[in-house]
């Protein structure tokens, strides 16, 4: 496991002070002023630095910023407890590597440019296909297997295959903030891993199945029925104390029998842009329960970590809260979003940029001359 340093509040006052004293009443930025003191936290540590003058320090950045989409199939899908069958997840990569997504559009937007990495397809894109992707969509290989078992029979991965995932996802973030990536914003592509994150959200929480099972992009309540039948089986099977935090080998125990390889492989992303001081932008329920396995792992993670908003799946709001105790209230938009694919992590990264933006260039009452 990664070291993962907690952050430091020595600088908490002074960069509180100096965002107070921005020509504005207090707190009037709302989330954007708390915010910017998690950036202005994580830079300053990251950077090493002591000295509180805080107006003779860096500007913040959000240097490179690095969109990395994880897609993976599961094998839970042979129990019809999607809206699409499997093949949609190679479909919609290559939708991606095309260029015609949802997150395409919003990537455009801001000027961001992607990362698809396949974890776990069922059938894997081809290199004549990897070649076609327009010029800001990186493909990345990263196999692990050709989808996940199905986990209302047998295990989902093997323990070597959950450390092959946490291998590949922390290589991947290592990379992207070796060549100066400064954030990370993750999402996924995975027809039927509603049905695995909600396993594992309710096997790591203690929550019962029918609280964290939802209709991921829209299922039938009959198939709502047998989702929430199945993974009540899955749990049943695993037989451990759920009641009792778990350790690591339990965790991994745990992510072997419900998990999904881009699920893992987030995981691995997450504790390694940790270890190395980068935030990381958390998009809706799936990559939040890979934030909860991260979580469960290293407790520090979330110190890293913004929620960029609370989807329409219906646990999403009580993951949060059992992350990081606030619930909806930490999450910076409400869009009634349940699309996935980083989505809600890119329209979120302008506000990021606005916090900066006003942390680093709005003036003091003091160099303004306002007086109140």
């Amino acid at each position: 496991m990664m070291e993962i340093n907690p952050l430091s509040t020595s600088a908490s006052s002074s960069i509180q002070t100096f965002i107070d004293n921005k020509t504005k009443p207090v707190a009037s930025l709302g989330k954007l002023e708390t915010l910017a003191k998690q950036l202005a936290l994580i830079q300053y540590q990251r950077q090493g630095t002591s000295d509180l003058n805080l107006a003779l320090l860096p500007k913040l950045s959000l240097a490179k910023p690095s969109v990395l989409i994880f897609a993976g199939d599961h094998g839970i899908n042979e129990e019809n407890v999607s809206i699409a069958p499997s093949a949609v997840t190679r479909q919609m990569v290559l939708n991606f590597l095309q260029g015609g997504a949802a997150i395409n559009c919003f990537c455009q937007v801001s000027n961001l440019k992607l990362a698809v990495i396949d974890c776990g397809i069922i059938t894997p894109i081809t290199e004549s296909e990897a070649m076609l992707s327009k010029a800001e969509v990186e493909f990345i290989a990263q196999r692990i297997a050709a989808g996940t078992n199905n986990f209302s029979k047998q295990a989902a991965m093997s323990i070597a295959q959950v450390e092959q995932c946490l291998a590949y996802g922390k290589a991947i973030a290592l990379r992207q903030i070796e060549q100066g990536s400064e954030l990370l914003l993750l999402g996924e592509m995975g027809i039927g891993n509603t049905s695995s994150a909600a396993a594992i959200m309710s096997a790591l929480t203690g929550l019962t199945v029918d609280v964290c099972v939802g209709r991921g992009t829209g299922i039938t309540d009959e198939q709502l029925s047998k989702k929430t039948s199945l993974i009540e089986q899955a749990i049943a099977r695993i037989d451990i104390d759920l009641q009792q935090q778990p350790s690591a080998q339990v965790i991994y125990r745990i992510v072997s029998e419900l998990g999904g390889f881009e699920i893992m492989q987030m995981v691995g992303a997450i504790l390694a842009s940790a270890s190395r001081q980068v935030a990381v932008v958390i998009d809706g329920f799936i990559v939040s329960v890979a934030a909860l396995i991260a979580q469960k792992l290293d407790k520090h993670v979330t110190d890293y970590l913004v929620f960029s908003h609370v989807s329409q799946e219906k646990a999403h709001a009580l993951l949060l809260e059992h992350i990081v105790g606030k619930g909806r209230d930490v999450a910076l938009l409400d869009l009634q979003l349940r699309l996935g694919e980083g989505t809600g992590a890119v329209l979120c990264y302008q506000l990021l940029l606005a916090a900066i933006a006003f942390y680093n260039d709005m003036a003091s009452f003091d160099s303004a001359g306002v007086t109140v």
